[in-house]
């Protein structure tokens, strides 16, 4: 059995990271249209932060209009996306 190299772990998580950001803000976009409860935007710009490319995608696909006129929004997720993007291109350039 081969071990798992840390930079495909290191990958996936940056992937899973994406995800859980995408799905925390296409919830709260379906939760806002029934007009229940909300996720804390908190925990929406801690998510941004981590997983700044699911965020960006979910804040212009789905239409959140509110997180886009948001400085704190668009900057966290950009900043997010950002370090996200130089990381993994770090982690490909590495032997």
């Amino acid at each position: 059995m081969r071990a798992v190299a840390p930079a495909t772990i290191l990958l996936a998580a940056a992937a899973a990271f994406d995800l859980i950001a995408w799905l925390a803000f296409r919830l709260d976009k379906a939760r806002a249209r029934r007009r229940a409860w909300r996720i804390p935007e908190r925990t929406l710009l801690l998510l941004a932060s981590v997983g700044g490319v699911g965020a960006l995608i979910a804040m212009y696909a789905h239409r959140q209009r509110h997180k886009t006129r948001k400085a704190a929004f668009v900057a966290v997720a950009t900043l997010g996306a950002v370090a996200q993007v130089a990381g993994v291109a770090w982690l490909l350039r590495a032997p």
